[in-house]
């Protein structure tokens, strides 16, 4: 059974450092028994990234619609997993206010966990340069894929956006309506993700671990039982924006990459 102790050996082992800013995707299940269960796998990530901050996704893309218009951030289920529904419960966890790729995030420096979770309420596409996951590149964070693949990499969503990619977004916004800390809700017009074919662009995504572990981006190893990736979010995004200047659509299909830079 893994406890506390040995999933700190675990994250130390792979690369994880005191002050570090951690977003995490996670799979529970892939963990294997843990004394405490979810608990003691977000107490091990916390003692983890000491002063740093670690992050988790409480996305809610799947249930907010024209018909299901109000996020409620204090409330609002994540679907996104068990780990980050617990996590955003959590005392001193603060959630940031996108409607529909919200973060969760905590630290012991409240003025950086302000910083970042601040402002999300302002935008209208899914992962913003000025949001929260460009914030992550700025901060030179890292990413930690805890039991899941890079079909999971919602930061790469991030990197497509921000390179101009239009066609990944609904060109229809849903009216949707933010829930402040006041009461007040505020109107936004937020543009989904766009599925070309019905596909989910990001299950092309895994195509990207061979060159982000060529580049030293990204590396590999063992979280309890889960198979895991450690990656930095700013080389990850050079990479990859490298690698789109020479094809806008490569993330469309599962061509091999090799050859393109």
């Amino acid at each position: 059974m893994h406890t506390r102790e040995t999933l700190v050996e675990d994250l130390r082992r792979l690369g994880v450092a005191k002050d570090d800013i951690l977003l995490v995707h996670s799979s529970m299940k892939a963990i294997g028994e843990v004394n405490g269960g979810a608990d003691t796998v977000l107490d091990a990530l916390i003692e983890a990234v000491g002063d740093g901050m670690l992050i988790l996704p409480t996305h809610t893309w799947k249930q907010m619609s024209n018909e299901y218009p109000i996020y409620d951030s204090e409330n609002e289920e994540a679907c996104v997993g068990i780990l980050p529904n617990i996590f955003r419960k959590r005392a001193g966890v603060m959630r940031s206010l996108h409607p529909t790729h919200s973060v969760a995030a905590y630290s012991n420096n409240r003025r950086l966990l302000e910083d970042f979770v601040s402002g999300e309420e302002k935008f209208s596409t899914p992962c913003p340069r000025q949001g929260c996951y460009g914030k992550l590149y700025d901060l030179d964070a890292k990413v930690l894929m805890l039991g899941v693949g890079l079909n999971r990499y919602t930061y790469l969503h991030g990197v497509e956006e921000w390179f101009g990619i239009e066609e990944r977004l609904e060109k229809e916004a849903l009216a949707l309506q933010i829930k402040l800390p006041s009461g007040e809700l505020l109107p936004v017009a937020m543009h989904k993700h766009f599925k070309p074919n019905n596909i989910s662009v990001s299950e092309y995504y895994i195509k990207m671990e061979k060159p982000f572990m060529e580049k030293g981006a990204l590396v590999k190893g063992r979280i309890g039982n889960a198979e895991s990736m450690l990656l930095s979010a700013r080389q990850t995004a050079d990479i990859t924006t490298e690698y789109l200047k020479k094809d806008r659509n490569l993330f469309l299909s599962h061509n091999p990459i090799d050859g393109i830079v």
